[in-house]
This record gives structure tokens, C-alpha cells and sequence, in this order.
């Protein structure tokens, strides 16, 4: 698993979803920003990975399992 499996799980679950990364945030009840382009890297470049607890909270608010979350990381 990469940090860009993960962005493309995040990303391909909100298309699934038909939301954008700001509307599935939103529905976990996170900031609408967590999920940015802008806040994927830091300052000097080196990736930021999206938190375990941002996660759980997107697959909680859309019933999606585990399971299902990491097919969508290898679309």
C-alpha cells in the first residue's frame, strides 16, 4: 500500500458517492478541506498520508467496508 493508493482510494470513493473530496469530508463530519491536492504535501514536499481516523470516519459515514475501500485504491 502507497500514500498514493490511498489518495486514489479517498478520491475513487467520492466519485463513487458522487461527491467530490470536499463533499466526502463533509459528510464525515471533517473539515472540508482535509482532502485537498494542497494538503497532500508538505511545505518541503514529502507526502502527507491521510490520517487512520480521517479514514475510518469517510467509511463510516458511507457504509463502506474495509474491503471495498481498498478495491477502490487499485482503480
Amino acid at each position: 500500500m502507497t500514500n498514493e493508493d490511498l489518495w486514489a482510494g479517498i478520491i475513487n470513493l467520492a466519485a463513487a458517492k458522487n461527491t467530490s473530496c470536499s463533499g466526502l469530508a463533509r459528510m464525515a463530519g471533517l473539515d472540508a478541506t482535509i482532502f485537498n491536492k494542497s494538503k497532500r504535501k508538505n511545505k518541503t514536499g514529502q507526502l502527507r498520508w491521510p490520517s487512520t481516523y480521517a479514514i475510518a470516519k469517510i467509511l463510516n459515514a458511507t457504509g463502506t467496508s474495509l474491503a471495498d475501500f481498498a478495491k477502490l485504491m487499485k482503480k
